[in-house]
C-alpha cells in the first residue's frame, strides 16, 4: 500500500482539533513520514443509538489518515459498554445489557459511513468488536493486566479522587474499564489511538500495556471536545442526551445548529467541517472586528453541516424553511409567554399554560410530530425538558414562548 506523506495534510492532522499528542507531536510526525502503513483506531462504546457532531471530529481526522493510506480500525466497545466507562463521571455509569448494545449498534455504520469511506476496496476500514478478545480473558489474565498498574495510579483520575473526597461509591469493577480499553491496543497491535480528552487516562493505559506486552510504542492523540468557551459546558453529550446527531433530519440539523451559542461558531467550523483553516481564520477575524454578523456565519455553518450529512439541496431547503419561520415572521410577534424552571418537563409547562388539554393530548401531538421547537425542529420525546428559552409551535396555529 502506497503511503502519502504530503506535508500539508500531515500538518493539518497534527494541529487541527488536536489537544495533546503523546509522547510528542514530533513522534507522531515521524510515524507519518516513515512511509509505513499505520494501524490507527478509535473506540466507541454504543451507549446511544446515534453518533453526534462531537464524535465526528475524530472521524474526520480518521478520514484524513485513511486518505493518506493508513489502516483505519473502528473499534466497537460492545464488551466494555456492558461495564460502563467511568470517564468524566461523578457516579458509576449504568451498565448496558447485551440486548441494549445490539440495539444501539444498528445504525452506527450508516452514520459513521457519512464520513469514513467503507467502500474503499484498496484500503477498507476495519470494524472490530472488543468482545472478540475481552470475552476470552481468564481471571488469571485479568490479574496479570491489573499487575501493570497501582491503586494510586487509578486514584489519580480526577473523577475517582473527587468521588473519594465526597464519600461517593467507587466500585472495583470501574477500575477494570481502563485495563480492558488498554488491552484493546494490545489486541489490535495499534500504532495510533485517537479519542477525546476525556479518554486520556484510558488511552495512556493502552500505551503502558502495549509497551509491557509487545515492547511497542503507541501514539495517543487527544482531540478537543466541543464545548461552550464561556460556560465550559459540553455542546454534545450522549450521557446528557444533547447534541446534533449525524442521522438528524435536515430541518432539525439546521435548526439545532442555529441554536448553538454564538461563541462556539468558530470551534464548530474547525471541528465539524472540511473548510480550510485559512478561511476559518478570516471568519474569526471578521467576528472579532464586528465585520461579520454572527447569525450569517451560523447560517453558513448550518449549510455546511447539513450539506455534509445530507446534500447541498437539502441544506438549501432547510435554510429556506428556517428563514420562512423566523426572518419572515411566520412566528407571530404577540405570542403568549410562560415562565419555567430549567429542566422542567415540557408536558408540565404546556399543561400549566393550557396549551394542551392533558398528558394524553400531549402524547398524541408528539406521536403526530405536531410540536415543534422553532428553529430546532420536531419535539420527539415524551420526557423532553426545557433547557433554554424557546418558542414552541403546537399543532398548526398555536404558539407559546417558554422563558427560563
Amino acid at each position: 500500500m502506497s503511503i502519502n506523506t504530503n506535508e500539508e495534510t500531515i500538518e493539518e492532522i497534527l494541529t487541527r482539533s488536536i489537544d495533546t499528542i503523546y509522547p510528542t507531536k514530533k513522534d507522531f510526525y515521524d510515524f507519518m513520514k516513515s512511509g509505513r502503513q499505520l494501524r490507527v483506531y478509535m473506540g466507541i462504546d454504543p451507549t446511544a443509538t446515534y453518533v453526534h457532531l462531537g464524535h465526528a471530529t475524530n472521524y474526520i481526522i480518521l478520514k484524513r489518515l485513511q486518505e493518506l493510506g493508513h489502516k483505519i480500525v473502528v473499534l466497537i466497545g460492545d464488551f466494555t459498554a456492558m461495564i460502563g466507562d467511568p470517564s468524566d463521571k461523578s457516579a458509576a455509569r449504568k451498565r448496558l445489557t447485551k440486548e441494549e448494545v445490539v440495539e444501539n449498534l444498528k445504525s452506527f455504520k450508516e452514520q459513521i459511513g457519512k464520513i469514513l469511506d467503507f467502500g474503499n476496496k484498496e484500503n477498507p476500514v476495519e470494524i472490530r468488536f472488543n468482545s472478540e478478545w475481552l470475552a476470552k480473558l481468564t481471571f488469571s489474565d485479568a490479574v496479570d493486566l491489573a499487575s501493570n498498574f497501582t491503586v494510586q495510579q487509578m486514584l489519580e483520575r480526577d473523577n475517582f479522587s473527587k468521588r473519594m473526597k465526597e464519600n461517593k461509591p467507587l466500585y472495583v469493577h470501574e477500575f477494570f474499564y481502563p485495563l480492558m480499553q488498554g488491552y484493546d491496543s494490545v489486541a489490535l497491535d495499534a500504532d495510533v489511538e485517537i479519542g477525546g480528552t476525556d479518554q486520556t487516562f484510558n488511552m495512556l493505559a493502552g500505551r503502558t500495556l502495549l509497551k509491557a506486552y509487545k515492547n511497542k510504542e503507541k501514539i495517543v492523540v487527544t482531540t478537543t471536545l466541543l464545548e461552550n468557551p464561556v460556560t465550559g459546558e459540553k455542546l454534545m453529550s450522549k450521557s446528557l442526551g444533547t447534541g446534533i446527531a449525524l442521522n438528524e433530519e435536515p430541518n432539525n440539523m439546521y435548526g439545532k445548529t442555529m441554536a448553538l451559542p454564538d461563541e462556539a461558531i468558530i470551534q464548530c467550523f474547525i471541528d465539524c467541517t472540511y473548510l480550510p483553516m485559512g478561511e476559518i481564520k478570516q471568519m474569526e477575524e471578521g467576528l472579532k472586528g464586528n465585520n461579520i454578523n454572527p447569525r450569517d456565519l451560523k447560517m453558513r455553518l448550518a449549510r455546511e453541516i447539513v450539506g455534509m450529512y445530507h446534500s447541498v439541496e437539502a441544506a438549501k431547503s432547510a435554510e429556506e424553511n428556517f428563514v420562512q419561520a423566523f426572518q419572515k415572521k411566520e412566528v407571530p410577534e404577540d405570542l403568549p409567554e410562560i415562565k419555567a424552571e430549567k429542566g422542567e418537563k415540557l408536558v408540565d409547562v404546556l399543561l400549566r399554560a393550557e396549551a394542551v388539554s392533558s398528558k394524553a393530548d400531549f402524547r398524541r401531538l408528539i406521536e403526530q410530530k405536531a410540536i415543534d421547537e422553532m428553529g430546532v425542529g420536531v419535539v420527539e420525546g415524551f420526557d423532553t425538558t426545557i433547557e433554554k428559552t424557546a418558542v414552541f409551535k403546537i399543532g398548526k396555529k398555536r404558539f407559546l414562548k417558554v422563558i427560563i
